[in-house]
């Protein structure tokens, strides 16, 4: 079993960065593949990024992709989002996600879930 903490969440002006971290506790976190989810008030949970145990394969829904970059550090068992030139329909609570294999775009593959960090980019 792995536990998931996201950090690093606020407020951001559009066109501003933030590096969201979500940091893993438990059993060899280079087991697991992890994914980047986001829920807007209203909306339905959404595929953000993803990236396998090796950080050799990693995924970006359309309305990230050249803005937003998944990478891991196994050895601190952390896997970062840098979200770049933030928009404000990027707004919303930031969840990472884990299983122990690579488990595509669709939160309900996902085993392991965080609690979740807010993200609010003002216009």
């Amino acid at each position: 079993q792995v536990q998931l903490v996201e950090s690093g969440g606020g407020l951001v002006q559009a066109g501003g960065s933030l590096r969201l971290s979500c940091a893993a506790s438990g059993r060899t976190f280079s087991s697991y593949a992890v994914a980047w989810f986001r829920q807007a008030p209203g909306k339905e949970r959404e595929f953000v990024a993803a990236i396998n145990r090796s950080s050799g394969s990693k995924n970006y829904a359309d309305s990230v992709k050249g803005r937003f970059t998944i990478s891991r550090d196994n050895a601190k068992n952390t896997v970062y989002l840098q979200m770049n030139s933030l928009k404000p329909e990027d707004t919303a609570v930031y969840y990472c996600a884990a299983n122990t294999y690579y488990s595509g775009t669709s939160s309900g593959n996902y085993r392991y879930w965080g609690q979740g960090t807010q993200v609010t980019v003002s216009s």
